[in-house]
Order: structure tokens, then sequence, then C-alpha cells
């Protein structure tokens, strides 16, 4: 009988871990970051400042988000996961509960604080930490999975955000209110009953690692790879810090496609479809994380890099080239979008591809950290060389940098051979 409880726990608790990361995504990650833009125009009218200074809420979010990785990512090796993940919860929808009273514009600020540390632990963290720990396969697949509901979450949540916000001149006020529960109510119960912080806590082995011992493959079911001091002194550890920096500079281009559709003056038919481009990135970035996920488990991550990088580069091409056909345009904007998905999936994928999983999270953590602090300005560096230059330099940069991005992965996989199996 204990022997048949112990097989159904097997069976269910690690895809109740799952669960949890699709819902932290789904909910709290959605909610504050893939929602954010449906209260520029709303808020900055109603606090009477321009929405630049609005956004400003946005930056410290992701600042703050970049500066609390690398403690969250000790803490995450030695505390409770259901504490520090359900605190991540209140983090994130307490603030955005509170938004729904605030007046005055640096109360968003510090809001945007506390959202940021939530972010760190939930949107960085939480997904590639637990599915590592938890699964020894289809790894690439569960982290996709997961991640790809932010972007699902945002198309959801958009529309809920957005008939609020329609309903009148404090509806945003309403909106946040809403957010702010429902990131609460979808999240907290997952966080607080469906994890544990490593398989053995439940008395399990991660899934996979059963077969890996039948087989001989003992060092596969163990945690391997080594210490995080060790691994930030290696030239691969720098290069792949680069890489997560260049990949969300690359990506937050994204944030201009509905501008640069709507510049195309000559092409009427064009014009309509400003927000259709933003959505066609965003359906390639759902889709492209489950893709990549699923590439890496079946392939290499060699693969999927060369598949990620490529799409960026030929989206950023045919959209530059060939702005007067439609379907080309939408079919561009997709394919950038599996370029976009490779900043939540592949970096993670890659870290654990080198250093293995001994202490991942620390050394995930501190690669993380680089990538957000580019994307926290990256927003801004892109509109600068915008009103610069225009944007056929832009696309020409944007080709550039997937190449860059293709090249110190392909440095931070050569460089580490070896390092997992210490």
């Amino acid at each position: 009988m204990a022997m048949s409880e112990t097989g159904t726990k097997r069976s269910l608790f690690p895809y109740a871990v799952v669960a949890t990361g699709i819902m932290g995504c789904f909910g709290p990650c959605a909610l504050a970051l893939s929602c954010a833009g449906i209260f520029f125009t709303p808020v900055s009218t109603a606090l009477g400042v321009g929405r630049g200074v609005f956004a400003i809420y946005l930056t410290v979010m992701l600042v703050a988000c970049a500066i609390a990785l690398p403690f969250e990512g000790k803490l995450m090796e030695k505390k409770d996961l259901r504490v520090l993940l359900s605190a991540a919860v209140l983090c994130i929808g307490v603030p955005l509960i509170c938004m729904s009273f605030f007046n005055e514009v640096w109360q968003f600020y510090i809001a945007g604080a506390f959202m940021g540390i939530g972010l760190a632990f939930l949107l960085v963290l939480a997904v590639p930490t637990l599915i590592n720990r938890w699964f020894r396969k289809n790894v690439g697949f569960y982290i996709g999975l997961c991640m790809a509901f932010t972007g699902i979450g945002g198309v959801v949540f958009n529309l809920v955000g957005g008939m609020f916000i329609a309903s009148g001149p404090d509806g945003w006020r309403m909106g946040y209110l809403a957010f702010g529960v429902l990131a609460l109510v979808l999240a907290l119960p997952f966080t607080l009953f469906g994890i544990r912080s490593y398989p053995g806590d439940k008395g399990l082995t991660p899934v996979g690692s059963e077969a890996a011992v039948a087989n001989g493959e003992a060092a596969v079911a163990a945690l391997t790879g080594p210490t995080a001091s060790r691994a930030m002194k290696t030239l691969s550890f720098f290069a792949l810090a680069i890489f997560a920096g260049f990949i969300n500079l690359a990506i937050n281009f994204y944030q201009y496609l509905p501008s640069y559709a709507s510049s195309l003056t000559q092409y009427p038919d064009i014009v309509a479809i400003a927000a259709t481009l933003a959505s066609a990135a965003m359906l390639g970035q759902a889709i492209g994380k489950v893709l990549l996920g699923i590439i890496n488990d079946k392939l290499s991550v060699y693969a999927g890099l060369g598949l990620s990088t490529g799409c960026g580069a030929v989206g950023l091409l045919v959209m530059w080239l060939v702005p007067s056909s439609v379907p080309a345009m939408l079919a561009g904007g997709f394919l950038f979008g599996v370029f976009y998905a490779s900043a939540t999936v592949l970096a993670p994928l890659i870290t654990r591809t080198i250093f293995g999983t001994r202490e991942y999270s620390t050394i995930y953590s501190r690669v993380a950290m680089v990538g957000s602090l580019c994307g926290a300005f990256a927003a801004s560096v892109w509109g600068f060389i915008v009103d610069g230059t225009g944007f056929s330099f832009v696309f020409a940069i944007g080709i550039g940098g997937a190449v860059i991005v293709f090249l110190l992965g392909l440095l931070a996989l050569r460089s580490g051979k070896g390092l997992a199996d210490e």
C-alpha cells in the first residue's frame, strides 16, 4: 500500500510543481508586466504627468528585480520555496491592490520596487529552479510551457483590464484592484500547497532519474556541476552573462514594432496592422518558448540557439525589406517573437547545460541579473537610436545583435564543456 501511495505521489506531485510554475507566470507575472502598458495613458492623465514620467515605475521595477536576483538566488538554495514564492506573490498582488488607491506618481515607483522583488523570484528564478530540481527529462519542454503563460496571461488580462479602464474615468482603479486580487487568488494556493523545495522533501526522486539509475547513469540522477564560486570565475560564465544582456537588449525592439508599422505612411494597409504586428510577435513568443524547450530536449541546446537567433535575424530582415506585404510583415513579427522567447527559455537551459544543477539558482541569478539590468534600459536605448537614425539603421543593428547573441552562446557552450560533470 505504501508503495502504491508513493507511486501516486511520484506520478502526480511533480506536475503540481509544473502547474505552480504555469499559474505564477499566467497570474502575477503577466498581470504585473505583460499588462502594464494598458494603464499608461489613463493613469498618467489622472495624475497629470507625462506617460514617460509614469512609466519610470517599470524601470524601477526591473532595476529592483536585477538587484534582488543574487540575494534571492542564494535564498532559494537554503530556504523553503513555499515561503519564498508565496511572499513573492504578495509582493506583486498587494502593490497592485494599493495602486488602485494611489494619487501621486512617486507611490507607483515604490510599488514598482516591491513588484520587482517579487518578479525576480516568480518570473526569473522559480520556474527554471523548480523544473531543474524536479525533472531530469523534458526539462526544456516544461520550462518553455510555464514561461509561455506570461504571454497567454498578457492576452487574456489585457482584454480584462481594458474593459475595466473603458468603464469610466476611474476605471483604471478598479482594473488595478481586480488585477491585485487575481494575482493573489490565482497563485497563492499553488505556491502554498503545490510545491516543495526538493523532491526529497516528499520522499521522491526527480522525474526521469529512476531510469537514469537503472541504466547505470547515476550522475544524471545526482546534482552535478561546479560550485557557484568556481563557475563565476570561468570564461563560459562571463560569455553567458553577456549573452543574457545582449538578448535582453535585442528583443526589446519588440516595443517599437507598432511604431515601425505606423511609420510606413506610404502603405496605408500596413498602418492598420500596427497592433496586429505586435500580436504576431506575442504569438511567436508563446509558441517559441514551448518549441525551444522541445528542441532542447529532443535535439540539443545548440539547435535551439541556432533556431532562435536565426528566426530573429530573418524576422527583422523580412520586416525591414518587405514592408509592403501584410503577410510578410506578420510572418516577420512571428519569427522575431521566437527570438524573443530565447531570453526566458534558452538562457536558463544553456546555464543548466554548462553548469549543471548543483548550485543552479545561485549561478543563474547572476546571469539573469545582467539580462535584467540591460532589459531595464533597453527600451530607452532603442528609442534614442530610432529618434537619432531612423528605422533602417535600427534593423541593421538588430540583425547584428542576433548574430552576436549566437556567437556569445556558442562561446559559452564551447568554453564550458565538461563543467557540468564536476
